[in-house]
């Protein structure tokens, strides 16, 4: 007990220690034999084998990859038990069972993968087939080149015969959206692995390139036609016209249902049933709109908040002015927290942020700026239409951006980066949003209850967000349960939150698209009231100041926030974790401003 509770109170003092310092060198004897986790060497390995395992199995979904990669979760699920769980300390604990979670959760994700494929099987029959071309190259035996040629024609033929039938209406008509879209997608995918493996042949294997080059083309093209088929007959993407958006097609996404929703919730240790998880996003939203309505009746609008939010979306700065917005509210936002003693931000933290210009395409799918080592800023280019400059210019207004410019850099996503990159390190392989997306949430709620948004019209673009965060869990949880289709979801934020419809779309798309995890929309909010119920365990009890309980959730590495609060708070484990933790009935209540 004694060791477990010296570990981290050395760390404690180290980050005291550091926060004295505004030196761009660290203290390099704290850094000496830092104490940390039994268990780093043996999750690195496990990286790096998994790493490796990634690239023995480069044909993603082929018989050989899937069978290849349950049998290394397998294993090593088979083989973490010969680790003395009792003869850890707390941070090796911790890394037990992060690692234990993690295995578990691959194996529910191949699971889930196979039961996918299985419907996509009528779409895509061939796919084992080509798929196995590649896993048999990469064992290096010699090329069957009569062989390959064979399956290259016989399957192209399949492939027309396919496409002849999904291009007759009716047929098309009886097919799910969501799994034409997935098995288009597949149908790229294969067609991409098939040309590498034909190009690691031709020219090089003069007897292979005489047989397969004509199989080949033809395979290539009947590959290129069904995928157009599938996503324009089926699934309803128009033609894309030359020179045309390519995210300007219908949001399909894949929804994961309940016992999905299930699933991902046990991964992320969150002890609550999506309609748990609603109630609480519902309640949150309650109280930001009564706040909207008092920031409103500040501006002279009454209850009319949407009226006054028009007014501060109207407030937007002239084309060329926003990355000087950007940089005058980070530097604000710097100076805000440097006056008080709540979190240590590194002098090279402060200066090693840059600043790029996102995309029109980028926009599409995210309307507001991103953050991480450099912030993107979301602002009208002169090639967009007439509707989409305003969209952009009246989402990425000044009181907008004043509630989260601090989410993306100090102290949210930058000094995120940059405390992942030194503490800790090993942890990076259980990313979850919970932690990255959650914390970011958390600072938002945090100087708002400390009173950092001064007038009316920067709370209500605070509140838009807090709005939009309670939004993102109610839309995307009902979506993935079968309740909500993605246009009802737009027309939700437009309704509740007020959003620009074009920006509803791109936010939409974004959360629907497949880039993200399922669970990725409700982690800003539930994620950030995790850490809420902490700071009052911890800090409001006395138990941690300001500044060691912020440093320690920095320098713990991602994880979930039940195993943030085992870390801090020494909270008893088992090889299975620990109890599950109702943080919602020990939340804090949300603080209101005058």
């Amino acid at each position: 007990m004694i060791r477990r509770l010296t570990a981290v109170a050395v760390l404690l003092i180290t980050s005291t220690a550091h926060a004295q310092s505004d030196s761009l060198i660290p203290d390099l004897r704290a850094l000496v034999g830092r104490p940390g986790s039994e268990l780093t060497s043996v999750v690195s390995r496990f990286s790096a084998d998994r790493e490796s395992m990634s690239r023995r199995y480069d044909a993603a979904n082929s018989p050989a990859q899937r069978r290849g990669m349950r049998e290394f979760y397998n294993g090593w699920t088979r083989r973490l038990p010969e680790i003395d769980f009792a003869q850890l300390s707390q941070e090796g604990r911790i890394d037990y069972v992060l690692l234990s979670n993690f295995l578990k959760h691959q194996l529910v994700l191949l699971d889930r993968r196979d039961s996918q494929l299985v419907e996509t099987s009528v779409l895509v029959p061939f796919a084992d087939r080509l798929l196995a071309l590649q896993d048999t190259r990469r064992t290096l035996a010699p090329v069957n080149s009569r062989q390959a040629a064979t399956t290259l024609a016989s399957v192209a033929v399949e492939i027309d015969s396919l496409r002849a039938r999904y291009e007759v209406t009716a047929t098309a008509s009886k097919v799910n959206k969501a799994v034409a879209n997935r098995a288009s997608n597949d149908v790229d995918r294969i067609r991409r692995v098939v040309g590498n493996w034909y190009k690691y042949y031709d020219g090089y294997d003069p007897v292979f390139s005489w047989w397969t080059k004509d199989p080949y083309k033809r395979l290539d093209e009947s590959l290129t036609r069904y995928s157009k088929t599938l996503r324009e007959k089926v699934v309803g993407f128009k033609p894309q016209q030359a020179g045309g958006a390519a995210n300007d097609g219908p949001i399909i996404g894949d929804p994961i249902n309940r016992k999905g929703l299930e699933e991902d919730l046990r991964y992320e240790m969150i002890p609550y049933t999506p309609e748990e998880l609603i109630a609480i996003a519902e309640r949150e939203y309650a109280f930001s709109l009564s706040e909207m309505k008092k920031a409103s009746a500040a501006m002279g609008f009454g209850d009319n908040w949407k009226a006054a939010m028009e007014k501060v979306k109207n407030s937007y700065v002239e084309p060329g002015k926003q990355p000087e917005l950007i940089r005058d509210l980070a530097r604000q936002a710097e100076s805000f927290f440097a006056q008080h003693d709540w979190v240590t931000i590194p002098k090279l933290a402060r200066e090693d942020w840059g600043m790029e210009m996102m995309s029109p395409e980028r926009q599409r799918i995210a309307p507001f700026f991103l953050g991480g080592e450099s912030i993107l800023v979301a602002y009208p280019t002169a090639d967009m239409t007439e509707e989409e400059k305003m969209m952009s210019l009246r989402g990425n207004n000044p009181h907008f951006s004043h509630a989260v410019v601090f989410h993306e850099l100090n102290p949210g996503h930058h000094l995120q980066g940059y405390m992942m990159d030194r503490y800790n390190t090993h942890r990076q392989l259980f990313y979850t949003p919970f932690w990255l997306e959650g914390q970011s949430l958390y600072w938002e709620m945090f100087l708002w209850d400390h009173g950092f948004h001064t007038t009316p019209e920067d709370r209500i673009g605070a509140l838009f967000w807090r709005m939009h965060r309670s939004a993102r869990i109610i839309f995307s949880l009902n979506f993935h349960a079968g309740k909500l289709t993605p246009d009802q979801a737009i027309q939700f934020l437009v309704d509740t939150v007020n959003f620009e419809r074009a920006n509803a779309e791109g936010e939409v798309r974004r959360s629907f698209g497949g880039d993200y995890p399922p669970l990725y929309q409700i982690a800003y909010m539930i994620g950030g009231l995790e850490l809420r119920a902490l700071h009052k365990e911890l800090v409001d009890s006395g138990k941690m100041t300001e500044r060691a309980f912020h440093d320690a959730v920095l320098q713990s590495g991602p994880m979930p926030i039940a195993m943030v609060r085992a870390r801090l708070a020494n909270i008893s484990l088992t090889r299975e974790g620990a109890a599950a933790w109702k943080f919602a009935s020990e939340l804090p209540p949300p603080v209101p401003r005058p």
